[in-house]
């Protein structure tokens, strides 16, 4: 119970659901805020004042949303397994013991380290779509709702599509590892 609830987490529940939560909060805020700025004519008074607006404003998000997605990553993975454990032990009657050891052999150095490639990447998507989107904001607030809108709609679409290729490269040949560890 331990191994499959540690290589589900890993491999694609803590990297996807943790990017999901990002995209509509963070995502959504980097839309609606860029978006606000450019209906406001505020991007381009940053253009007069020779402030490059892209690195002012898009390129510190995407550092932050591509370096902190792998940190909470990483905490729900922790968070996960803490309350696998204390479902399996109270409500179950299984051990720590058995859970832990379940979870230790069944899992591997490369799956943790592809939990944070994943989430590396989709904050990096998260944040470029944000905002792009926000970027290309028009038409005042409704502009604004439309563009925050389509800017979730956009990065959930890209991390559900990119989560699929990333594990067809990254797990491509272990689609058997749960049965191997019984």
């Amino acid at each position: 119970m331990g191994g499959v609830l540690a290589l589900t987490l890993a491999r694609e529940l803590a990297p996807v659901l943790t990017a999901v939560i990002l995209a509509g909060r963070v995502g959504s805020a980097f839309a609606a805020e860029i978006g606000t700025m450019k209906v406001t004519e505020q991007i381009d008074a940053l253009q007069i004042l020779k402030t490059d607006p892209i690195d002012y404003l898009v390129i510190p998000r995407v550092v932050a949303c591509a370096l902190m997605l792998p940190v909470l990553t990483l905490l729900s993975f922790f968070t996960g397994m803490s309350g696998g454990l204390l479902i399996a032990t109270n409500l179950y009657g299984i051990s720590q013991t058995v859970f832990m050891t379940s979870a230790q052999n069944f899992l591997t150095i490369w799956d943790l380290i592809s939990a944070i490639i994943k989430a590396f990447i989709f904050g990096l998507l998260i944040a470029v779509i944000g905002t792009s989107w926000g970027l290309t904001t028009t038409g005042g607030a409704k502009g604004v709702g439309q563009s925050t809108t389509t800017a979730v709609v956009t990065a959930l679409l890209a991390i559900f599509i990119s989560n699929f290729f990333l594990s067809w490269l990254m797990f491509q040949g272990t689609g058997s590892a749960v049965l191997g560890g019984v």
